[in-house]
């Protein structure tokens, strides 16, 4: 079986990953021949630049500790492709992501038979992840959009029970437009017709185009405030913030994630299931357990005694990560680095030039064809004066970075979600 997973793992990285998109219509073509219709899932679609997968892993959290049968489709894994389809909080097994990966290639056969275009990497994972999670019965499923909203291959959704946006900022403008009222109208286009949504207000430009539309779909709208989050506190590697609004009394929120960010994400998962509380039955104590226990590798996770992986991605992830650094007062800490080409990785380079007083920084380049060489980032660093010790290849990288690192001091790891799956993946084969 192992043989056939390689397979067909190598498969799914065969079909290029930014393709022409053929439309909306090619995947509800794909579910019909699949025999799957969405409205037999309650369904909470999340959009957004940064935190969409923690809103959604808080969601599903809590749903699966109140016993409800739980799909979870996220994007991208960091480890192995099953971590984006989970059942119950557990990825599903490599018998059933080779079942799904078979169902979908007969259909997309058929289909390129017929003189269809074969579908693109995420349509051809999304589609998998339905067939999934029809033959797993779910019935609460937690879509996490890939690129974009208005034109993603998750936004097939016909009625889903509610949507959430989480913060916006300048990502893959080639594809989604080169301002953030641009890029929130793309992802906005996750709203439906009176389908209530909550929203990261943070900005007042993204709020703008979001409540606008919300307006013209005549969709309930629930913006979360920066200002509605007050003071907060850390104990035992948890941070307690409390939140509050005009239907809520003031409410505390314990989650265990040592990242100021996170409230944010965090506050839109608990607004977001206060909300269909007379759907789903959960009330505000159960709410409240599924954050405090939510676990979500890859964002500020402590991997080893002050060594911390973190999936900032773009400037304004690297922002949010140099924020939890502050908070966490660490003494000249290193720094290990790589980044995506398709992201700004020269500005992210200019804020963690300036933003931190690092004791070493290593710069490596990723193992995924995207990933910008550790000559360029190391060029980049020197133009704004910070000299850095350059090792080509992650592996060795690592050794270098956690080599260098002395007792008592913290090693941050950081630039991308991909670059912390190969991490991850080099800690897991040495232990």
């Amino acid at each position: 079986m192992e043989e056939m997973y390689e397979k067909a793992v190598a498969y799914l990285y065969g079909i290029p990953k930014f393709t022409q998109k053929q439309g909306l219509w090619h995947t509800r073509e794909m579910l019909r021949r699949l025999h799957i219709d969405d409205s037999q899932f309650r369904i909470i679609h999340v959009a957004g630049s940064n935190g969409k997968g923690s809103v959604c892993c808080a969601v599903s959290e809590i749903l699966v500790r109140a016993g409800k049968r739980t799909g979870l489709f996220i994007s991208p894994h960091l480890i192995r492709v099953e971590e984006r389809f989970c059942v119950d909080g557990r990825p599903c097994s490599q018998q059933v992501f080779l079942s799904a990966f078979h169902a979908v290639g007969e259909v997309a056969k058929q289909m390129q038979g017929e003189g269809m275009e074969h579908p693109t990497f995420f349509e051809y994972l999304f589609a998998m992840g339905m067939w999934i999670f029809s033959r797993e019965q779910v019935e609460y499923l937690v879509l996490e959009t890939g690129l974009g909203g208005r034109l993603d291959c998750t936004n097939v959704v016909s009625r889903p029970l509610a949507t959430a946006i989480t913060s916006i900022s300048l990502e893959h403008t080639e594809y989604l437009g080169d301002t953030i009222a641009q890029i929130a109208s793309e992802k906005a286009g996750i709203i439906k017709e009176h389908v209530p949504v909550v929203y990261d207000a943070s900005s007042p430009e993204a709020s703008e185009v979001i409540s606008c539309v919300a307006k013209e779909r005549q969709s309930p709208c629930y913006p979360v405030l920066n200002n509605s989050l007050n003071f907060y506190e850390i104990h035992e590697k948890c941070i307690d913030f409390y939140i509050s609004s005009d239907y809520d009394e003031t409410t505390k929120i314990t989650m265990p994630f040592l990242a100021p960010y996170q409230m944010m994400n965090m506050a839109i998962a608990y607004r977001l299931m206060r909300l269909i509380e007379p759907v789903t039955g959960i009330g505000k104590p159960g709410i409240l357990d599924g954050i405090r226990h939510c676990k979500w590798p890859g964002r500020m996770q402590e991997v080893s005694e002050g060594v911390y992986l973190d999936g900032a991605h773009n400037p304004a992830g690297i922002r949010s990560f140099l924020e939890a650094v502050a908070l966490m007062k660490p003494e000249k800490p290193g720094l290990l680095f790589a980044m995506a080409s398709d992201k700004d990785y020269q500005e992210a380079v200019r804020l963690l030039a300036k933003g931190a007083d690092w004791g070493y920084v290593v710069v490596t380049s990723m193992k995924d064809a995207r990933g910008v060489a550790a000559k360029e980032l190391e060029k980049v660093f020197a133009e704004y004066g910070r000299k850095v010790i350059r090792v080509d290849h992650s592996w060795e990288a690592c050794q270098e970075a956690w080599g260098r690192k002395k007792d008592g001091q913290a090693l941050y790891c950081t630039g991308s979600l991909y670059f912390v799956g190969e991490l991850l993946s080099i800690m897991d084969g040495r232990k």
